[in-house]
């Protein structure tokens, strides 16, 4: 119940901070007819409610994960940050290989089959975005001609 209560506040406080900031969105001539500030303000007002909901009903206390499942949330979070900041000097197939790998291996530690997705997550989505939705995303870093 404790939990439940703490994140439901900090929820509000964010929800409110956003709506706030979102009010100061300036509006411009050529905005549809409820203007550029409604969507954010939908959203923080929304995201209050929810955390009011979350501080007035909370659940039964849950069962927290073992510190090894939090080590792991912690490195899967490392790799992925990893990832992001390798993107751009790296280009897109080797860090998305690599990040595909490291976290299909702690899934199920099979190193053939970790390589194998990373290497197949790598490649398809690469041709997904590319390809399929346009994106402007470079295969390996533009020294290469990516």
């Amino acid at each position: 119940m404790k939990s439940d209560r703490i994140l439901g506040a900090v929820v509000i406080i964010g929800a409110l901070a956003f709506a706030a900031s979102a009010s100061t969105i300036p509006t411009n001539f050529l905005s549809g007819p409820v203007g550029s500030k409604v969507f954010p303000m939908v959203i923080g007002i929304t995201a209050a409610i929810c955390g009011a909901v979350m501080f007035l009903r909370p659940d039964e206390e849950p069962g927290w994960p073992s510190l090894a499942t939090l080590g792991s949330l912690l490195f899967a979070t490392i790799v992925m940050t990893a990832y992001a900041y390798s993107l751009k000097p790296l280009g897109f197939l080797v860090p998305t290989a690599i990040a595909s790998a490291v976290l299909s291996f702690q899934i199920q530690p099979r190193a053939r089959f970790a390589v194998l997705a990373g290497i197949g997550l790598s490649l398809g989505l690469f041709i997904l975005f590319r390809y399929g939705l346009g994106l402007s995303l470079f295969a390996f870093p533009r020294t290469y001609g990516g």
